[in-house]
């Protein structure tokens, strides 16, 4: 027991060092309340907006966006992974258009999605899935290369079918990486997620930082930036434990 305070303790040092900083500047005059508010006061604003429930309002609409982005994401990119890490032909054919598209950032495509979602959720959606395909597309096709050649070469003598090959060798191969990409493309989501509600949002964590700024209080700003830290790191937390049950046979 002791030795787990020790450990949270650990953990919460250099948070509450920084907001000791951030206090100290408001009260020693080096920041001003309308450009950083003090700590307390975007505290305030979190319990006035849990009690109204506009923070529930807005972090569901995101919840939402992300998990239906990145789960469409993820079934494509698993798809095309493996077709392109168990074909050199497939590699060839689809290599310069990944290589040309990859490096375009997700805001980018904002305009393109609008003229073909328009400004509903499609549109948000597809801004949130690209930006958690390709690093899970990615990591899927190096974790196919990076698999012990010795075992396809085992399961092609025992004559495996294709299927089975992939369900019971290719993916339980590749896993390490694929999972890695996984929880990177996670992380993406939730970035591209505030990209995605600029687009004639009426809630979400992303309308809040733009509502924030339109009405001059930077509190709410702070106060979503951490929701979304909050968040992805609850997320990704759960992603890790994951990880570690799916592949603690290496």
């Amino acid at each position: 027991m002791a030795r787990r305070l020790l450990v949270a303790a650990e953990y919460m040092i250099l948070p509450l060092l920084l907001i000791a900083i951030w206090k100290a500047a408001d009260i020693a005059g080096w920041v001003q309340p309308y450009t950083m508010p003090p700590p307390e006061n975007v505290l305030a604003t979190g319990v006035e907006f849990v009690e109204d429930g506009t923070l529930w309002q807005h972090t569901k609409a995101s919840i939402i966006r992300v998990l239906q982005g990145f789960f469409l994401a993820l079934v494509l990119a698993l798809a095309l992974g493996i077709v392109i890490g168990l074909s050199r032909t497939a590699e060839r054919l689809t290599g310069v258009i990944l290589q040309v598209v990859q490096p375009i950032p997700p805001i980018a495509w904002i305009p393109l999605a609008i003229l073909w979602f328009g400004i509903g959720e499609g549109s948000k959606i597809y801004i949130i899935a690209i930006g958690a395909f390709f690093p899970i597309l990615i990591n899927t096709i190096e974790g196919i290369k990076n698999i012990d050649p010795k075992f396809l070469e085992l399961a092609k003598a025992y004559e495996t079918s294709r299927r089975r090959m992939i369900a019971r060798v290719i993916l339980p191969g590749a896993l390490p990486f694929i999972m890695a990409g996984v929880r990177l493309g996670l992380s993406m989501a939730w970035i591209c997620v505030v990209a995605a509600e600029l687009i004639a949002a009426q809630a979400g964590i992303g309308y809040m930082l733009m509502d924030g700024r339109s009405l001059a209080r930077p509190d709410m700003v702070i106060l979503g930036m951490l929701i979304i830290g909050v968040i992805g790191k609850l997320l990704d937390d759960l992603l890790s434990k994951i990880t570690r049950r799916a592949i603690r046979w290496q």
